[in-house]
């Protein structure tokens, strides 16, 4: 039974220090670089600083979502101008067209209307219910004429 144990096992751990590192070097050499004003910048230098990347793809996010509402920004008021236009062509076209175009169509109306209820007076002023019923046999044949009788 390995499950309960009073002793705590610990995972492997290594001992490990680097042959070729001198601290004291690379101390000397960074204040030499310092006293000669070759200092480098952390942000320069090859070297990790924890979390500089993490910070870098944060600020590359938020310039860009900067750039994506200024866009966004730009783009409504053009719809808006775009939207403002179409309203003032609109209210043009009924203003102006639909009175002229309704005026057409009553002129037309009224012509034909006039007309037609000229005709239906003169058919039933013409209409005698007691007059005999005139039957036209239908015996046309080609060549013959037609004769209309009155």
């Amino acid at each position: 039974m390995g499950f309960f144990s009073p002793h705590k096992r610990h995972a492997n751990k290594f001992n490990y220090t680097p042959r070729y590192y001198d601290p004291a070097k690379e101390e000397r050499e960074r204040r030499r670089a310092e006293l000669r004003g070759e200092r480098r910048d952390i942000e320069n230098s090859g070297e990790y600083e924890p979390g500089k990347y993490i910070r870098a793809k944060r600020e590359a996010r938020e310039a860009r979502l900067a750039q994506e509402k200024k866009q966004k920004n730009s783009d409504k008021r053009m719809n808006m101008w775009v939207m403002g236009l179409g309203l003032i062509l609109l209210v043009v076209f009924i203003y102006v067209l639909v009175p002229r175009i309704g005026a057409i169509f009553e002129m037309a109306t009224s012509d034909s209307s006039s007309k037609q209820v000229e005709r239906q007076m003169k058919e039933y002023e013409e209409f005698n219910p007691y007059a005999p019923i005139v039957i036209v046999p239908n015996d046309y044949q080609e060549g013959d004429a037609i004769e209309i009788v009155e």
